[in-house]
């Protein structure tokens, strides 16, 4: 199986840079190893969100992997947002989101919390990609009963700051758990993830 950017995705580095030049091979490379969490994540999603026509915000949307995941799972209004333009470029052209909008990493969402009645994080945190803090950014960046989807991969897994993270909310009241399921990620890269789905209380 193709790993021509997997072995350097998951190091500490400008994940910038890194999706900058991957952009053109990325979906081909993730294909050819059965990037299986897109999709994973949007049938769990789908499960809490019986309104399908409700905006949601495609956080670290990449190519549009997700975005297409989303879309195949019934969801209608999707705006996706990255910070890498060249991955934004393939987004656009899939035709899959109403916007698409360069961010600056640790920068604001730039929407106000309720605006979106989800938010998909859909193999963004972790080494290589964002940072745990992101987890409270996309938290803020929710109303109240509003829903989080994301995945931990085995690597993100391994590190106990990250999950952490999660159960803090979780015992604070802050969030509850309304899915969890490990399964597969990169079969061809033997690697798994967790798929989560999430409420702000």
């Amino acid at each position: 199986m193709s790993k021509g950017f997997l072995d350097k995705a998951y190091v500490k580095q400008d994940a910038r840079q890194l999706y900058d030049r991957w952009a053109d091979s990325y979906d081909a490379e993730v294909g050819d190893n059965g990037y299986a969490t897109p999709g994973r994540c949007a049938m769990a999603l789908r499960a809490y969100m019986p309104d399908q026509t409700l905006p949601i915000l495609d956080f670290g949307c990449g190519t549009g992997l997700s975005g297409l995941a989303l879309r195949l799972a019934g969801f209608s209004a999707i705006d996706g947002i990255d910070l890498s333009a060249d991955m934004l470029k393939q987004a656009a052209g899939k035709g899959l989101y109403r916007t698409l909008t360069l961010i600056e990493e640790d920068g604001a969402l730039g929407h106000t919390p309720g605006d979106y009645h989800a938010i998909a994080a859909i193999g963004v945190i972790g080494a290589g990609a964002a940072p745990i803090s992101v987890f409270d950014t996309l938290m803020d960046g929710l109303a109240t009963g509003g829903k989080l989807v994301f995945s931990f991969n085995d690597r993100t897994l391994d590190v106990a700051e990250n999950t952490d993270k999660l159960q803090q909310y979780v015992d604070q009241g802050l969030a509850r758990i309304l899915f969890q399921e490990y399964g597969d990620h990169l079969p061809g890269y033997n690697m798994k993830s967790n798929v989560y789905v999430i409420e702000k209380t």
